[in-house]
């Protein structure tokens, strides 16, 4: 349908032609008096202003016969939340006053406070491995009580956490998390005996359908934000938990929260620096069609979940646009009609009146 605005070059060279092409006509006034009282047209440019504004609006309609799309905002139909946090030992660094892990739980809960009612939250809690501490509810009491009862751990499993807030947030996957996170059979014995590195053990549970992958983003029944303060220690790669994410066709809005120098200074007589994986998060949420955030202090995080809690309730999606196009067209048509009546107009009185004297007396060629 693109194609059919050639058609336009075609019309203004019409337009063009029909304003230099000469007439030779012959007109009868009764008096050279009424031709001077009608002598008060508009300035010569505002001939072509009507013209101007139909050509527009034609452009318009034949661009809406294309059904395009535009990257709208609009309200969200997310309904459920699944926060996926770092509680590695990493999150003891003091380089966000006045820890991370504090710093972290405070805008956790301001966030809880500041989403709409209609969203139910769950948590997940990653460090070696992954937990649902709270699962999904809409009671803020019981979230923000999850959030205190943090325990840091040792390691950092970003690929864990994030598959089982996925399975969390859409249960109805049948993602098998026994076979991803956990190694059911430690030594690899195939079912002849032989060692096999994909090898099923005996109890396990027999694999589900394979689903057709959904469109990336798709998913408006829930979203997923995950926070990390570190680099991926153990458990399953998060670029690939993230292309599982968008196979079911949810967002996950990753959060990189700390800085470079983050230290922890004689923790278990180690001590150690602590830097924030930021090209993995950004994958994730690249892969997802979501967004990456950094927050290098306890304040870039509240700005962070800030912007969430609105991205919530206000998302921009791709939205097809053909009524709002058909609806600049129509004004268009109608903004020519307009000026052309109000700039061009003859008065009725004046008009009559002339043609009366018109056939009152001889008429002077």
């Amino acid at each position: 349908m693109l194609w059919s605005l050639l058609l336009l070059p075609l019309g203004i060279a019409a337009y063009f032609w029909l304003l230099n092409r000469k007439r030779k006509q012959t007109v009868a006034f009764s008096a050279v008096s009424w031709i001077i009282q009608n002598m008060g047209t508009p300035s010569p440019w505002r001939r072509h202003v009507p013209p101007a504004l139909l050509g527009c609006a034609l452009a318009v309609l034949l661009l809406a016969s294309a059904r395009p799309m535009a990257r709208v905002t609009l309200p969200a139909d997310y309904m459920t939340l699944i926060m996926a946090m770092d509680v590695s030992r990493s999150m003891l660094a003091e380089d966000v006053e006045p820890s991370r892990i504090k710093a972290a739980q405070k805008a956790a809960r301001e966030f809880l406070q500041d989403l709409p009612d209609n969203v139910r939250v769950g948590i997940v809690s990653f460090a070696g491995n992954a937990q649902v501490v709270q699962h999904v509810t809409n009671q803020r009491e019981e979230l923000v009580a999850a959030i205190d009862r943090f325990q840091l751990q040792r390691g950092t499993a970003t690929g864990s956490g994030l598959l089982l807030a996925l399975s969390t947030l859409r249960p109805e996957a049948h993602i098998d998390l026994e076979s991803v996170l956990y190694n059911p059979n430690p030594f690899s014995y195939g079912d002849n005996g032989n060692a096999a590195g994909t090898a099923r053990s005996l109890d396990a549970k027999p694999a589900a359908p394979e689903r057709k992958p959904e469109v990336p983003g798709s998913y408006k029944g829930g979203a997923i934000v995950l926070l990390s303060d570190g680099r991926r220690t153990t458990g399953p790669d998060p670029l690939a938990a993230a292309q599982k994410a968008a196979d079911l066709g949810v967002r996950v809005y990753t959060v990189g929260f700390g800085t470079p120098n983050g230290f922890i200074p004689g923790y278990e007589g180690y001590s150690f620096f602590t830097q924030v994986d930021e090209e993995a998060l950004k994958g994730v949420a690249k892969i997802t069609e979501a967004d990456y955030f950094k927050a290098g202090s306890a304040d870039d995080l509240k700005q962070v979940y800030k912007h969430l809690s609105t991205q919530f309730t206000l998302e921009k999606r791709d939205t097809e646009i053909t009524s709002l196009l058909v609806g600049l067209a129509l004004l268009l048509i109608f903004l020519a009609l307009g000026l052309s009546a109000y700039w061009f107009r003859i008065g009725p009185q004046q008009g009559f009146a002339g043609f009366q004297a018109g056939k009152a007396a001889p008429s002077n060629r």
